[in-house]
C-alpha cells in the first residue's frame, strides 16, 4: 500500500487514529488512581490536542473547535462524569477580551491593507534606503517588523514579499540579497510580533491567562518588555544575514511594484483618511489605557464599530477575516482552563517543583521548549500548554514565565513549517531550506537566552 502522500484525506485519517491511538495510549500509561474523571479525560484532551497539532491531521481552528465541544460534552455530562461540571465557562471564552483585542487588529490590519496603507508604508522605506544591498535589507526588515506589531505576521510576510517579487526575480534566485531578503523577511516579522499585545496569539495568550491569575498587564507595558526585544533580535538577524550573504554592498535597481492610480478614487481617498484616524485613535487609546482606565479590550470596539459604520470595511471584507486564528485562540483558552479549573497543572506542577532546579534553569528549560516545539507545531499552542503550567510550577514568577513564554514562542525559525511566513517565503521557489537555518539558528539560540535576560532585568527593577 503507497504512503499517503500530503494533505490527502487518506493521510489526514491516517495521522488522525495515530494521534488518537497515541492520546488513549499516554492516558492510559500516565493516568493515576486518584484522577477525577474531569482530569482524565482532559488528560487525554491534552494529548490528542498536541498530536492533531503536531500532525496537522485536521486544521488547527478545527482542534480549537474540538477542544471546546469535547470538554462541553465530556465534563458536563453526567452520563460520562461522575461529577459534572458547569461548562459555561468553557464556552465563553468565545467572548474573551484576548478575542475581541484580536478581532480589533484584524479590523485595523484589514482596512490599511484594502486602503494600501501599508504598501505606501513600505515602498516609502525602501526608497529612503537608498540603493546598496545593506541598506535595502535593513530597511525592509524594520519596517516588516513594524508592521507586524499591529497586523497579521503573515499577511504582512506577503504583502511585503508580493511588493519586492520583481526586485528578487530581477535579480535571481541565486543572488545573495535574494536569499537575504527572503530570510529576512520572516525573521523581521516574527520579531515584530513581540512588540505588541496584538502582534501575535501567544502574547494574547500570555495577557488572558495572566488575567485569570489577577496579574492584568497593559498596552504599553507589553511593549516596554516587546518592543526593545523586537529592534534587538531584527539588528541582530540583520547583521548575521548581512555576514552570510550580502558581503558585497555594490547599489542595486530597484524595482518596486506600483499601485495602480486609476484606483485612487475619491472614495479611496476618504476610505484611507478614515483609516489614518481610526487607527491613530485607537492605538493612542490602546497605549494610554493604564491612565484613563477604558480596557483595551473595549477600545477595539472603535474601529469595529468606525470602519464598518463608515463603509472602509464592508461584509466581503469581513468574511476575509482570519476567524480561523480566533477559533484556534478560543479553543487554546479553553484548554488552558480545564487544565487549570480541574487541578492537572497543579498535581504536575507540585511534582516537578519538587526538583532540585533553580528557577532561572526552569525559565531557561520553558524558553528553548518553547522555541523547539514551535518549530514543529503551533506556537499558539505551545504557549498554550506551556504558559499555565509554568506559572503552576512557579507561582513566585507568574508574570515572568507568561512573558517568556510567549515571546520565545516567537523565536522559532529554522523550518519552512515552523512560521507561516517562513512558508510563504519558501513557497516563492527562490529559497532552499537549509538558507532558512543561518536566521534559525541565530535567533533560536540567542533569542530565548536574551528574552531571558531582558525580562528578569525589567521585572526586577519595576
Amino acid at each position: 500500500m503507497a504512503t499517503p502522500g500530503p494533505e490527502t484525506p487518506e493521510r489526514n485519517t491516517l495521522w488522525f487514529l495515530v494521534s488518537l491511538g497515541a492520546a488513549l495510549g499516554i492516558t492510559f500509561l500516565v493516568n493515576e488512581p486518584t484522577f477525577t474523571d474531569s482530569q482524565t479525560y482532559v488528560l487525554f484532551l491534552l494529548f490528542l490536542a498536541m498530536g492533531l497539532w503536531i500532525t496537522e491531521a485536521v486544521p488547527p481552528f478545527a482542534v480549537g473547535l474540538l477542544i471546546i465541544a469535547f470538554l462541553v460534552f465530556a465534563l458536563g455530562n453526567p452520563w460520562f462524569n461522575s461529577e459534572p461540571q458547569d461548562i459555561a465557562k468553557y464556552v465563553n471564552t468565545f467572548s474573551s477580551s484576548v478575542i475581541w483585542l484580536m478581532l480589533g487588529g484584524f479590523f485595523l490590519a484589514e482596512a490599511m491593507t484594502k486602503t494600501r496603507l501599508d504598501a505606501a508604508l513600505l515602498g516609502f522605506t525602501l526608497r529612503i534606503s537608498g540603493t546598496r544591498p545593506r541598506s535595502i535589507l535593513f530597511g525592509l526588515m524594520l519596517t516588516t517588523m513594524l508592521a507586524s506589531m499591529l497586523m497579521s505576521n503573515t499577511a504582512c510576510t506577503a504583502m511585503v514579499i508580493a511588493a519586492v517579487m520583481p526586485l528578487l526575480k530581477n535579480l535571481g534566485r541565486d543572488a545573495p540579497l535574494t536569499k537575504a531578503m527572503l530570510v529576512g523577511v520572516p525573521l523581521a516579522a516574527s520579531m515584530g510580533g513581540m512588540g505588541t499585545l496584538i502582534g501575535t496569539p501567544p502574547n494574547l495568550i500570555a495577557s488572558g491567562t495572566l488575567e485569570s491569575a489577577n496579574l492584568p498587564i497593559d498596552f504599553v507595558t507589553w511593549m516596554y518588555y516587546g518592543v526593545p526585544l523586537a529592534l534587538l533580535l531584527t539588528a541582530l538577524g540583520w547583521l548575521v544575514l548581512v555576514l552570510f550573504f550580502v558581503r558585497d554592498n555594490t547599489p542595486v535597481l530597484l524595482d518596486l511594484r506600483e499601485p495602480a492610480e486609476d484606483d485612487v478614487t475619491p472614495e479611496f481617498e476618504r476610505q484611507r483618511i478614515i483609516t489614518i484616524v481610526v487607527a491613530s485613535v485607537t492605538l493612542l487609546l490602546w497605549m494610554t489605557s493604564e491612565w484613563h482606565g477604558v480596557r483595551v479590550a473595549a477600545i477595539s470596539a472603535i474601529p469595529i464599530v468606525f470602519l464598518t459604520m463608515t463603509r472602509v470595511i464592508q461584509g466581503s471584507d469581513v468574511r476575509r477575516l482570519s476567524w480561523d486564528t480566533l477559533l484556534l485562540v478560543a479553543g487554546g483558552l479553553s484548554l488552558g482552563l480545564a487544565l487549570q479549573e480541574t487541578g492537572l497543572l497543579k498535581h504536575y506542577a507540585d511534582g516537578i517543583a519538587g526538583l532540585a532546579v533553580s528557577r532561572i534553569a526552569f525559565l531557561a528549560i520553558f524558553a528553548f521548549a518553547t522555541m523547539a516545539f514551535s518549530n514543529i507545531m503551533s506556537h499558539t499552542a505551545t504557549s498554550t500548554v506551556l504558559i499555565p503550567l509554568g506559572m503552576a510550577i512557579l507561582p513566585s514568577a507568574q508574570l515572568e514565565v507568561a512573558l517568556i513564554v510567549a515571546l520565545a514562542s516567537s523565536t522559532a525559525l529554522l523550518l519552512p513549517v515552523s512560521t507561516p511566513p517562513n512558508a510563504i517565503a519558501y513557497a516563492t521557489g527562490l529559497l532552499d531550506q537549509k538558507d532558512l537555518r543561518v536566521g534559525g539558528i541565530a535567533v533560536g539560540l540567542l533569542g530565548p537566552a536574551l528574552i531571558i535576560l531582558w525580562v528578569l532585568m525589567l521585572t526586577r527593577s519595576v
